[in-house]
C-alpha cells in the first residue's frame, strides 16, 4: 500500500500526464464542439455536443457530404462578446480551453455540410434540386419543408476550397450568402478542423453522423 506522501508527490505528475494526453488527443485525434444554432437541423440539434475526427484532415482529405467544423473563414460570424469576469474564473476557462473542454472564444467555428469539393460545378436549381457536375442531387438530410435553396447560384469550386451548406437551408447563412467575401463564399481547406463523426451529448441524441454524398 503506497504511503500518503508518495501519493501526494505523484499526483502532480499524474495531472501533467493527463493534460499532456488530452492536448495530444485534441491536437491530432479528436476534438469536441458545442452546437449553438439550428443551421444543421435535424442532423444536429441546438446544444448538441459533437466529436470531431481530425485525422483525415492532417492530409487535407475532405469528401463531398462530410459534416465539418471549420474556423470562421472571412468574418461570417460577429465578434464574440467579452464581458468582465472574475480572474479565477477566467483562468479556469483558459485551462479548459487548453484541454479542449471549452471552445476558444478567439477562434470562432462553424459547422456545415460539404456540398462541393475542388472542381465541382454546383447549380441551383433544377426541378427544385441542386445539380453537381450535371447530376441531380438526393439530399435526405434536408430539414423538413426546406427547398434545396431559396437562392439561385452557379459556382465552380476552386482548388484548395470547399462549398458548404447547412442542412436547415432556410436557417443557414452558409457559402451561398458570402459570395462577396474574400473567398467568394468558399471555405479554404486549411480552415477545416475535422469531420463530425458522432453526437456525444445529450444522451437521447447520441448517434453516429455519417457522410452522405448528395450525388451517390
Amino acid at each position: 500500500m503506497p504511503r500518503k506522501g508518495s501519493v501526494l508527490r505523484e499526483f502532480p505528475i499524474l495531472v501533467i500526464v493527463a493534460l499532456a494526453v488530452s492536448l495530444l488527443i485534441k491536437t491530432f485525434l479528436v476534438q469536441f464542439f458545442y452546437i449553438p444554432s439550428g443551421s444543421m437541423e435535424n442532423t444536429l440539434q441546438i446544444q448538441d455536443r459533437v466529436a470531431v475526427n481530425k485525422i483525415p484532415f492532417i492530409s487535407g482529405s475532405i469528401n463531398r457530404g462530410d459534416v465539418v467544423v471549420f474556423r470562421d473563414p472571412a468574418n461570417w460570424l460577429p465578434e464574440p462578446f467579452e464581458g468582465a469576469e472574475n480572474k479565477v474564473v477566467a483562468k479556469l476557462k483558459d485551462a479548459l480551453v487548453a484541454v479542449g473542454v471549452l471552445p476558444n472564444p478567439a477562434k470562432q467555428y462553424l459547422v456545415k455540410r460539404v456540398i462541393g469539393v475542388a472542381g465541382d460545378q454546383i447549380i441551383c436549381c433544377s426541378n427544385g434540386k441542386l445539380t453537381i457536375n450535371g447530376k441531380e442531387t438526393n439530399e435526405p438530410y434536408l430539414f423538413a419543408g426546406n427547398k434545396a435553396s431559396e437562392l439561385d447560384f452557379n459556382i465552380t469550386v476552386p482548388e484548395g476550397k470547399v462549398w458548404v451548406m447547412g442542412d436547415h437551408r432556410g436557417s443557414s447563412a452558409d457559402s451561398r450568402y458570402h459570395q462577396d467575401d474574400v473567398n467568394n463564399g468558399f471555405v479554404p481547406v486549411d480552415k477545416v478542423t475535422g469531420r463530425v463523426f458522432a453526437i456525444i451529448w445529450p444522451v437521447k441524441h447520441v448517434d453516429l453522423v455519417p457522410s452522405q454524398d448528395p450525388i451517390k
